[in-house]
């Protein structure tokens, strides 16, 4: 008997869920990495080696082509080209969730949307209230979105006694929360609109989508396309990070290769004789090719481009994202001006209470049904975390301040952030404490 044959054999649930724990497991260990890499990057930013550093993420990277030339900042190309493979992964795990996992119900699926809805409304309220005489009162967008791999990292740091419909709630709503916020920086932070540009662009998408339909697979061809479309997008005034969410929302779910046909093609390829005939230009090779090609065909392309870029979004992407915008100058004085405290209260107080309004109304209107083993009050504890602003704070940050606001902008970021996390883990520590005593 074979130690395959001796495991359990596998539920249909397995599908959903494995893709879900193995996404949480990324994203917590990529949180912890984040954590580090901020640490470093306010560490040098208020050491003797601060003005090298930031100079060195503002140091011109380009090429020049003739007459074109292409020339932007380091951290230009980190936040507007890196950062779209952080957005396309968002939208490939939202699609994914939707259409093959545990949000398929349109009632499950509306109770972190709503969640959402009111964690991206109730902040930038907050700010716009607090800001309305101020001239930074166009930084509304900076409280509006969650940090998905800190939140996630803080979950971790309490394991099983948060349940898992709790994880699934939170992930689902960040994942909201980050496309929400790419639109709100696509149309509230961009510049004039270039027409011209824009009408390559979305004419690229269009053959983006008939080259799907006429079956093309080759990633090479789409990754090619996807630069073009990028382009077209950065000359058109529109934020080209939005570029990576759409193209995630198109990758279909479905693969190319049934569950029927690839049990046909492996029984052609069992059914050899044992023995080393697999080499050179034979039948039995191109059937073995065939055999690869189907199993990988098997899973969808959601799935498979998930697998393959999340790793290098959660370990590389970020953390050289969070190095190149998360250096700040530490000043008390900073962390006193209004913008600074605006962002505080913005993310500590209104991120929770738009989160769990918002939910409550969902469920009490009627068009959101509540997960089970998860209750209002750890939704509310929950929601605290969802005031880690961190990733996308400080990638809004950047565009809707000025130099001269920007620094306080941060401090009230990474203080917020802080104060979210905090708070969080303990409401939720004594929460699941008090529930395992009863």
């Amino acid at each position: 008997m074979t130690s395959h044959d001796q495991n359990l054999p596998r539920g249909r649930i397995n599908q959903f869920t494995a893709p879900l724990a193995r996404f949480l497991k990324v994203e917590a260990a990529a949180g912890a990495l984040l954590l580090g890499v901020t640490a470093v990057a306010v560490l040098i930013t208020n050491s003797p080696w601060s003005e090298p550093f930031l100079q060195f993420w503002e140091a011109p990277v380009g090429f020049h082509f003739g007459p074109l030339v292409v020339s932007r900042s380091l951290q230009h190309w980190i936040n507007d080209g890196l950062m779209t493979l952080f957005f396309f992964v968002v939208a490939l795990e939202l699609k994914r969730e939707l259409v093959l996992g545990e949000l398929r119900s349109l009632r499950m699926a509306m109770l972190p949307l709503a969640g959402a809805l009111g964690g991206m409304l109730f902040p930038a309220l907050f700010y716009l209230a607090l800001m309305r005489q101020e001239p930074e009162l166009h930084g509304w967008g900076t409280v509006m979105a969650t940090d998905t791999a800190f939140m996630i990292g803080c979950l971790a740091i309490l394991g099983s006694r948060i349940p898992a419909s709790l994880r699934l709630f939170l992930l689902s709503l960040a994942i909201f929360d980050d496309v929400g916020a790419i639109l709100v920086v696509a149309f509230g932070y961009g510049d004039a609109v270039n027409w011209t540009a824009l009408g390559l662009g979305l004419a690229g998408f269009a053959i983006v989508a008939g080259a799907a339909w006429l079956g093309t697979r080759s990633v090479s061809i789409y990754s090619i396309l996807g630069i073009v479309i990028w382009v077209c997008f950065d000359a058109s005034g529109l934020h080209a990070t939005l570029v990576g969410v759409i193209l995630g929302l198109m990758t279909p779910t479905r693969g190319w290769v049934s569950d029927t046909r690839l049990r046909s093609i492996l029984a052609v390829v069992l059914s050899y004789p044992k023995g080393e005939h697999w080499s050179g230009d034979t039948v039995d090779r191109r059937d073995l090719r065939k055999a690869m090609m189907a199993a990988r065909e098997t899973l969808s392309p959601v799935e498979r481009l998930e697998m393959r870029l999340h790793p290098w979004v959660g370990f590389a992407i970020m953390p050289v994202f969070a190095l190149a915008n998360a250096g700040v100058v530490i000043s008390l004085e900073a962390l006193g001006q209004p913008v600074a405290l605006a962002i505080v209260i913005a993310l500590v107080l209104g991120k929770p209470a738009g989160v769990l309004c918002m939910s409550w109304l969902a469920v009490r209107m009627g068009v959101a049904t509540l997960f089970s083993n998860l209750n209002w009050g750890l939704i509310a504890a929950g929601g605290l975390l969802t005031g880690i602003g961190f990733t996308m704070s400080l990638f809004i940050a950047g565009l809707a301040y000025d130099p001269a606001s920007l620094t306080a902008a941060k401090i009230g970021i990474l203080t917020a952030s802080l104060i979210a996390a905090t708070a969080g883990i303990l409401a939720l520590l004594g929460l699941t404490s008090s529930r395992a005593r009863e």
